[in-house]
């Protein structure tokens, strides 16, 4: 049988001259939209990020290696270069500004771990009573988050005026309702102090901690629940071999959250005390605004925000090498 031949297609002729973009010049080329897309979406989060984070990272860098006084703030060319000695003078805890930024450490840390864990304890307790089904279980949620979506300064500044001694809600009902006290105590001044900057500082951060908590708990399969109530397990034994242990992931990178926010906080001390805070709730941050504006050292300031810094990045640092461990290890 003959084999069927085709036709071939003639060779197109080759072209005369270039393409339209080979015909423009290299500057008026058509943009590859397609590539520069993603560039073009990110550039405003660079733009904001370097003029809100990074450059006066670098300025404050700077001014913690000069004598940055009083006496050379409108004219920082003039001051002299200190180099690592504003760090020595913040790292003399034989002196007495090392003791006293020793001292706001040790608060800040004591303030940090007791916020850090009563929040938790409260978001995460809130988050498994309400993973079940209940009739007022949306009306709960949204109660749980409102301190977390009211603006802070405002939430502080009520708290402020339910904390005052003489016609403060917090007093009237101690003292007038429960008669736990005769007198009515000092809130904002001496040793309650501290007392008061760590309960507004849980009522601010433990709704984070419950959102968290819950919505981490919505990743949990609902057959673990009820294979394990088969096995006979209780309710106890559920929470903690499968909920709690579920959850190690998202308690982790919780932890890690509430603590750089905690220990860095400023608002509440600030707001609740103003810029000179009683000796008891002297945080760190307020330290170091005091030692900046109300002295007039920025150098020093500055060198002691850095060592702030530091040390936070540190402690993610050892969070991150933790985290890896303990995934390599799963």
């Amino acid at each position: 049988m003959a084999a069927t031949t085709f036709p071939r297609r003639p060779a197109r002729a080759p072209k005369d001259g270039p393409g339209p973009d080979e015909a423009r010049p290299r500057g008026l080329r058509r943009i590859n939209w397609t590539r520069a897309a993603p560039y073009l979406l990110i550039l405003p989060a660079v733009v904001f990020e370097l003029l809100v984070h990074v450059i006066p990272m670098i300025v404050g860098i700077f001014m913690s290696l000069i004598e940055l006084t009083q006496l050379f703030v409108t004219n920082w060319s003039a001051a002299p270069f200190a180099g690592l000695g504003n760090f020595r003078v913040a790292l003399d805890f034989s002196g007495p500004l090392g003791q006293q930024l020793l001292r706001s450490f040790g608060i800040t840390l004591g303030f940090t771990v007791l916020v850090i864990g009563v929040s938790y304890a409260f978001g995460m307790a809130a988050a498994i009573v309400l993973q079940r089904p209940m009739r007022s279980r949306g009306f709960l949620r949204t109660l749980f988050l409102i301190p977390y979506a009211l603006p802070a300064y405002a939430g502080i500044i009520v708290w402020k005026f339910m904390l005052q001694r003489d016609n403060g809600l917090i007093n009237q009902f101690i003292v007038d309702v429960l008669h736990l006290v005769d007198d009515r105590p000092f809130w904002l001044i001496g040793g309650n102090a501290f007392v008061s900057v760590v309960v507004v500082s849980i009522w601010q951060q433990w709704p984070f901690a419950f959102l968290m908590s819950m919505a981490g708990m919505q990743s949990i399969p609902d057959e673990l629940y009820e294979a394990s109530a088969i096995d006979g397990a209780s309710t106890w034994q559920q929470m903690r071999h499968i909920t709690l242990r579920m959850m190690r992931p998202i308690s982790a990178v919780l932890m890690l959250l509430l603590f750089l926010w905690t220990f860095r906080e400023f608002n509440t001390p600030y707001v609740l005390f103003g810029p000179t805070p009683p000796a008891s709730a002297d945080l760190l941050t307020v330290h170091i605004y005091s030692s900046s504006f109300i002295t007039w050292n920025f150098g020093l300031g500055s060198a002691m925000s850095v060592l702030l810094m530091l040390f936070l990045v540190v402690v993610a640092g050892l969070w991150a090498l933790w985290n890896r461990r303990v995934n390599r290890n799963a």
